[in-house]
C-alpha cells in the first residue's frame, strides 16, 4: 500500500491552445514514500504514469460543471459484457456442458457403423469397376483377413496392387480408398520395371510407421496436422468449441493461458473478438478447437476468478473484431456535487450529446515507457534505443505494481543492465512479460541483431506500438479539431462519412481500432486489437470526403459524420488546419508522415494503410441512476455469475453431465466443488441483496453514500473511459482514481 497526501494530479478541464500541444518526451519526477508490508517507509523517486494531457485529451463536449467519483473501487464497479457481431450482449447462464458430448457423438457414429455391412460388399463391387477383378479379389481377401483377425495390426501383412503405368488412375485408386475405405492407407512403390508403379495397401497403423512417429498425411484423410486439438474428431460436430468466458481481474490473455495450461494445449488454439479489460468483470465469447466439452467444464472447480459456460460446438473460430461493441454496466461510487442537479445534468448530457472519441490512456501504456514514445522511436529506426526502453530498469511502476511483484520486475531489469546477462534475466523475469522474454531469447540466439530482437515480439504486440503512435496523433488532431472550430456543426474542409454511401456499417467495422480498456505497459501480455495495420478496401477510401461548400449549403452532414485520419499512406487529412497537428508534432518527434528513414516496412508509417475514426460518439441504450449506500464492501450491481449463483442456490454441478455413468462418477467432486464455488460467492449475493434493497436506509455507524450507475453499449472503437471522463471532468488514470480510494 502507498500512501502520499501531497500527491496531486493535474485535472484538465480548460482547452489548451495549439502551441501547448507538445510531444510527451520528458517523464515528469515526483518523490513520495512507499509503505510495502507495514515496513518503515522508504521514500523513492517516481516518474509519474502519464496523465491525459500527454497524450492529447484536452476537450470536453459540454462546459457542465464536473463533479467527484471514484471509478472502480470494486472490480464489480466495472463489468462489461460483449456485444457479438448479431448486436446480443453475451452473457453466462448456464456452466453446466450441453447434453450431448464428444464421446456421445462418436459412440453414435460407431454405433451406425457398426449397424451397417461390415463386409465393405458394395465398397468392393465399385473398387472392381476402377481397378480389376483381380486387384478387387485380392482387396476382398485382405479385408475378410482383417475382419478374422479381430483387427490384429502386426498380423496382417501389406498387400500390392497390380502394377500401373498411369498417375491419373493411381491418383483415383488413392482418393478412393481415402473416400471409402478409411481404415486402409494406401501408398506407392516400385513396381516390377523402372516405368511402372504399384499401390500398396495396408491396415491403418495409426502409429508411426512412417517413421516420423506421428501419422502420415495419408492417414489424416489428406488434411495437414494440427496441434491444436485432438486428431479423433467425429465429422458431424463443429471443430471450435464456443463458450463465454467470465473473468476478475484478470486480462484476456492471461485467463486463456491458465485455461489453457490446465487443458494441455497452446494458446494459439484459442480464439476471441477483443481483449478485455484486467480490473474489471468481464464476459466474452471464446472458441478452442477441437476440445471435448466435458474437459472444459470440468475446469471450473480448479478455476479461481475465472468461470467458463455456454458451451456449443460451431464450425469457425473467432477471430479479432469479429464483434460490434461492449456493454458496459459502471457504478461510481462516492459521488460528491454542489448538487443532485448537477449530477443529472451532466449523466443527461451524456446521454444526449455523447463525447469526444479520444483513444484513452490505455491506449498508451500503463507503466513508465509509454506505449506511444516507442512507436516514435520505431518508426525513426532506433532499435537499440527501443530494446533498452522494453528492458531497462524503470520506478514508473510503483504505482501500478504490488509490492512483491515490482520488486522481482525491478530485479530483473537491474540484472540484465548490470551484467548483460540473459540467460540470468530470462530466469528472474515473469513470463507475463512477453516483449521482453521474446526480445531476451532472440538476442541470445543472434548477439547484437536489435531489429531481428524487435520481430521476435509477437505482432500484434509489436505493431501496437506503432499504432499508439498513430493515436496519440488523433487524439491530438481531435483536440485541435474542438479548440478551434467547436462541436455545433461540420465546417469547411472536415473529413465525414459519405451519406450517399451504404458501406457506412462496413466502416465503422474497419476503420476503427478495437479498444476493450485493457491497460497495456511496455511489456504487457494483453495485446490489443489491431484493425489500423490491416488494407483499407477502396469502397472504404472513397467513402470519405472533404467537405465543400455546396455540402455546407444543403446541410446534410452532422458533427456525427466527423472523422479523422489515423496517419498511413492510403488517408486523406482535412483540408483545413486541423492537418497541421499532425505534421507538426510528428516533425517535433524527428518523424516523417510521407518519407520512411529505414528499410523495415513494418515500422514505417508509410508502409501501413491508415484508418479513420469517427471524432464524437454518443453511448448506445443509455440509462443510469443514482444509488444510496453505507456499506463500500457491497456490490452494488448484479453480475453474470451472480445470476447463475441466486438462481442455483446450493445445487451448483460445475461438471453437471447428462451421461449418467458420467454424473456418477464425478457426484463426489461435484458436491464439494458447489460448496466451494457457493461460499466463495454467497456472501457477495447476500450483500448484494441487503444492500440494494436497503439503500435509502442511513446506518448510525456509517454515513450514507451516493452512487451513479451508468449502463451504456459502445463500439468496439470506443473507450468506456472517456464517457466516465465527460461526466465526472477529472483525470481516469489509474494512479489518480487509486488516491480517490485512499
Amino acid at each position: 500500500m502507498w500512501i502520499n497526501k501531497a500527491l496531486t494530479f493535474p485535472v484538465s478541464i480548460g482547452i489548451l491552445s495549439h502551441p501547448n500541444l507538445k510531444p510527451y518526451n520528458l517523464l515528469k519526477p515526483c518523490t513520495f514514500k512507499l509503505y510495502c508490508n507495514s515496513s518503515a517507509p522508504k521514500t523513492e523517486t517516481l516518474i509519474m504514469p502519464l496523465d491525459e494531457t500527454d497524450v492529447g485529451i484536452h476537450c470536453y463536449i459540454s462546459q457542465l460543471p464536473g463533479f467527484r467519483g471514484v471509478l472502480k473501487q470494486r472490480y464489480a464497479d466495472f463489468i462489461v459484457n460483449e456485444v457479438d457481431t448479431d448486436g446480443k450482449v453475451v452473457r453466462l447462464t448456464s456452466l453446466d456442458a450441453p447434453s450431448e458430448s464428444v464421446e456421445e457423438k462418436k459412440e453414435k457414429e460407431e454405433e451406425k457403423e457398426t449397424e451397417t455391412d461390415t463386409t465393405y460388399t458394395s465398397e468392393i463391387e465399385s473398387f472392381r469397376l476402377l481397378a480389376g477383378d483381380t486387384d478387387a479379389d485380392l482387396l476382398k481377401d485382405f479385408i475378410d483377413r482383417i475382419r478374422t483377425s479381430g483387427g490384429g495390426k502386426d498380423e496382417i501383412s501389406p498387400i500390392v496392387l497390380s502394377p500401373n503405368y498411369d498417375k491419373i488412375h493411381r491418383t483415383a485408386i488413392h482418393n478412393y480408398f481415402k473416400a471409402n475405405l478409411k481404415f486402409l492407407v494406401t501408398d506407392t512403390v516400385d513396381g516390377p520395371d523402372s516405368a511402372s508403379k504399384c499401390i500398396r495397401v495396408r491396415q491403418h497403423s495409426g502409429g508411426s510407421e512412417n517413421g516420423r512417429g506421428s501419422r502420415k498425411r495419408k492417414e489424416r484423410g489428406g488434411k495437414p496436422f494440427d496441434s491444436r486439438g485432438t486428431e479423433d474428431w467425429p465429422e458431424t460436430l463443429g471443430k471450435f468449441l464456443r463458450f463465454n468466458l467470465f473473468k476478475e481481474n484478470k486480462d484476456t490473455q492471461e485467463a486463456l493461458g491458465v485455461i489453457g495450461k490446465m487443458l494441455g494445449v497452446q494458446q494459439r488454439a484459442f480464439g476471441f473478438a477483443g481483449t478485455k479489460d484486467k480490473r474489471a468483470i468481464t464476459t466474452q465469447r471464446v472458441t478452442v478447437f477441437k476440445q471435448p466439452v466435458k474437459n472444459l467444464a470440468g475446469l471450473n472447480g480448479r478455476l479461481i476468478g475465472i468461470k467458463i459456460g455456454d458451451f456449443c460446438y460451431v464450425k469457425e473460430g473467432l477471430s479479432l473484431g469479429q464483434l460490434q461493441g461492449n456493454r458496459f454496466t459502471i457504478t461510481l461510487r462516492g459521488v460528491a456535487a454542489d448538487s443532485e442537479d448537477t449530477i443529472k445534468a451532466a449523466a443527461d448530457s451524456l446521454g444526449r450529446s455523447g463525447f469526444i472519441n479520444y483513444f484513452g490512456l490505455q491506449r498508451f501504456g500503463s507503466g513508465s515507457v509509454p506505449t506511444h514514445l516507442v512507436g516514435a522511436a520505431l518508426l525513426r529506426g532506433e532499435w537499440k534505443t527501443v530494446v533498452s526502453m522494453i528492458l531497462d530498469p524503470r520506478e514508473g511502476d510503483i504505482l501500478l505494481l504490488s509490492c512483491s511483484l515490482r520488486d522481482i520486475v525491478k530485479e530483473a531489469r537491474e540484472y540484465y543492465k548490470e551484467s548483460g546477462g540473459i540467460d540470468g534475466t530470462l530466469r528472474k523475469l515473469p513470463r507475463y512479460l512477453v516483449a521482453e522474454t521474446a526480445i531476451l531469447q532472440c538476442l541470445k540466439k543472434c548477439p547484437g541483431n536489435y531489429l531481428q530482437a524487435l520481430k521476435a515480439i509477437p505482432r500484434t504486440l509489436r505493431m501496437m506500438y506503432v499504432h499508439s503512435y498513430q493515436s496519440y496523433l488523433w487524439n491530438h488532431a481531435a483536440s485541435i479539431r474542438v479548440q478551434k472550430y467547436g462541436i455545433s456543426q461540420v465546417i469547411l474542409g472536415d473529413l465525414v462519412l459519405c451519406k450517399e454511401d451504404s458501406t457506412e456499417k462496413v466502416i465503422e467495422a474497419i476503420i476503427t481500432e478495437c479498444e476493450d480498456d485493457n491497460p497495456i505497459e511496455a511489456g504487457d501480455s494483453g495485446l490489443l486489437d489491431e484493425i489500423s495495420g490491416a488494407a483499407v478496401p477502396e469502397e472504404i477510401v472513397s467513402s470519405v470526403k472533404v467537405v465543400n461548400s455546396e455540402d455546407l449549403l444543403k446541410g446534410e452532414y452532422s458533427i456525427e459524420d466527423i472523422v479523422l485520419p489515423l496517419p498511413g499512406s492510403r488517408v486523406i487529412y482535412p483540408m483545413n488546419d486541423v492537418a497541421e497537428i499532425y505534421h507538426d508534432l510528428a516533425k517535433k518527434d524527428n518523424i516523417n508522415l510521407t518519407e520512411c528513414v529505414h528499410s523495415s516496412k513494418e515500422f514505417s508509417i508509410t508502409s501501413m494503410t491508415g484508418g479513420y475514426r469517427r471524432v464524437f460518439q454518443k453511448p448506445i441504450d443509455f440509462e443510469w441512476e443514482l444509488l444510496r449506500y453505507t456499506d463500500v464492501n457491497l456490490p452494488l450491481a448484479e453480475t453474470d455469475l451472480d445470476v447463475i449463483t441466486k438462481s442455483r442456490k446450493v445445487n451448483i454441478g460445475v461438471e453437471n453431465f447428462t451421461n449418467e455413468s458420467s454424473c456418477k462418477n464425478h457426484a463426489d467432486n461435484n458436491t464439494k466443488r458447489s460448496e466451494d464455488f457457493k461460499t466463495e460467492y454467497n456472501n457477495d449475493i447476500k450483500g448484494a441483496e441487503e444492500g440494494l434493497s436497503h439503500m435509502d436506509s442511513i446506518c448510525d455507524s456509517q454515513p450514507s453514500q451516493v452512487a451513479l450507475k451508468l449502463g451504456l453499449t459502445l463500439p468496439s472503437s470506443c473507450y468506456g473511459t472517456m464517457a466516465i471522463r465527460e461526466l465526472l471532468k477529472t483525470s481516469t488514470s489509474v494512479a489518480f482514481h487509486k488516491t480517490l480510494n485512499q
